[in-house]
């Protein structure tokens, strides 16, 4: 099932004081979205290297809960070795698309496993801010910087350059599924780590800087949950 049914979740368009409420909606983690396909194949087999399966299509689509989607500032976490990442993420409410930030928090040990598992093993984390995006095609999607911090520390930092564009990934799931349409929250995929190593931690900071100046921004804390 791509979609799932959960509480309300509200988002804030920057623009507008009308809150966008998301009831049934699809969730997804778009995965191994580099626009390079030959990088793209170099990281698969470097994570292939540690044990990680190589994903059975690029990009892939990752279907997780509606209720792991959540803007609340503390995330409870079950396992030990977590670690999220900036992401932009890619926002649809009765047919207006809207460009927010989330991290696409993950279980590491459970990666080696399966990654749709890893996935679903952790709530994912989204801004309650978006900014509403009439038009992709004229949208300068590569000169948006997307950055992180771990516990203080610089964890990513790079432009959208080198992923697949918003207009892109959402062909690609259409011609996999038949999109219905309906509201969606894409996590659109993540830059590369500045040490190349992922980082437990208990909070984490995220911003996108659009185009024009104007910034998304969130920190969420990891708390021990069940």
């Amino acid at each position: 099932m791509i979609g799932a049914t959960a509480d309300v979740l509200t988002l804030e368009p920057l623009e507008s004081r009308e809150p966008l409420l998301f009831r049934d909606f699809h969730a997804l983690i778009a995965g191994y979205t580099g626009r390079d396909e030959e990088a793209v194949r170099h990281h698969i087999e470097e994570l292939a290297a540690i044990g990680v399966a190589p994903p059975e299509r690029v990009p892939m689509f990752y279907p997780v809960a509606a209720e792991s989607i959540s803007t609340a500032a503390s995330t409870p976490i079950s396992a030990a070795n977590t670690s999220g990442e900036v992401e932009p993420v890619i926002v649809r409410h009765s047919g207006k698309y809207f460009l927010g930030i989330g991290s696409d928090h993950t279980d590491r040990e459970m990666e080696t496993i399966d990654i749709g598992d890893s996935k679903r093993a952790c709530p994912k984390p989204i801004g309650p801010v978006v900014v509403e995006v009439p038009d992709w095609e004229s949208f300068d999607w590569d000169r948006c910087r997307a950055r992180s911090w771990v516990d203080g520390e610089p964890y990513q930092d790079g432009t959208l350059a080198n992923l697949r564009t918003p207009l892109d990934l959402l062909r690609i799931f259409d011609e996999r599924t038949g999109d219905d349409g309906g509201d969606l929250i894409c996590f659109a995929g993540t830059l590369p780590l500045l040490t190349g190593a992922f980082t437990p931690g208990t909070r984490w900071d995220l911003e996108l800087v659009l185009p024009d100046g104007r910034k998304l921004t969130h920190t969420y804390r990891t708390t021990e949950g069940n």
